[in-house]
């Protein structure tokens, strides 16, 4: 009888060893090597995965830190110098300081200056709203005003004051998630450094954008004829400015008509400029 058990029992252990065999070659040949630095470097990130870096989340930013010495340790905005130093310490090269940055709104059509032209009743948001219409108020690239901006910050940078997003320079940390928020591409990312923005976007002609808003930009080239740097510059209907060559002396403040070109030296929340 025992004899009738023994096949079995063979054949299991047999199979076993086959198994384990196979499991142990695996194991050595498709093996993946880990860089402990990876997983370093990823724990000091902040973790919010906002791409300010130029790199689809921290854990990619990382990689690329451990893997390849000529990506830059301080490119993440959100975390500015201390993680900077501490992955600069992982990977024992030397600290670089953070180049700060900071949101700025394209918009300065508040409630005064600019008109609703429509109720939308529909679901409370920027994307809902100009998804189903072109907006409810009177200029179609103005800020709608329903805070999806808001609800991306995860640092309590922005509000929504008179109708329009206002960030607060002294909060906001230049992640960049509210950008791709805003449905009319209203936000920009620009350097701490640069204190000088224009606050509209709208391409109308000059007729149609007073009409729509008091405080848009008319196109009338006053700023771009004062500058003496050759930093401002208006197309399609519309001034901006290039940071890198701007600076701020505030030239083209005083020469705007419907004071469309503002600073942000001020610029807070309860200070909305």
């Amino acid at each position: 009888m025992l004899q009738d058990y023994m096949v079995p029992i063979a054949i299991v252990t047999v199979t076993g060893i086959i198994a384990a065999v196979v499991l142990t070659l695996a194991a050595k040949f498709m093996a993946v090597t880990v860089n402990e630095s990876v997983a370093q470097i990823y724990s000091v990130l902040p973790g919010v995965n906002c791409g300010a870096c130029g790199f689809a989340g921290c854990e990619e930013y990382a990689r690329q830190l451990a893997e390849n010495s000529s990506i830059k340790p301080n490119l993440c905005t959100p975390g500015g110098a201390d993680v900077a130093r501490k992955i600069s310490t992982i990977l024992g090269i030397e600290f670089e300081s953070v180049a700060g940055k900071y949101a700025i709104v394209k918009c300065s059509g508040t409630l005064d200056k600019t008109d609703y032209v429509m109720d939308f009743r529909g679901l409370q948001s920027c994307s809902a709203n100009k998804l189903f219409y072109r907006g409810r108020g009177a200029c179609f690239k103005a800020c709608l005003g329903y805070g999806d901006c808001v609800k991306a910050c995860n640092y309590d940078a922005i509000s929504i004051v008179n109708g329009v997003a206002v960030v607060d320079k002294c909060s906001c940390v230049g992640c960049g998630l509210c950008v791709s928020r805003c449905p009319n591409d209203l936000i920009a990312i620009i350097p701490s450094s640069s204190t000088v923005f224009v606050g509209c976007s709208s391409p109308d002609p000059a007729a149609v954008t007073r009409k729509a808003c008091k405080a848009g930009c008319i196109a009338c080239k006053k700023c771009e004829k004062v500058c003496e740097f050759d930093a401002i510059k208006v197309e399609n209907n519309i001034a901006t400015i290039d940071p890198e060559k701007c600076t701020n002396c505030g030239a083209c403040i005083a020469a705007c008509p419907v004071g469309v070109i503002k600073t942000s030296e001020q610029l807070t929340v309860s200070n909305p400029v």
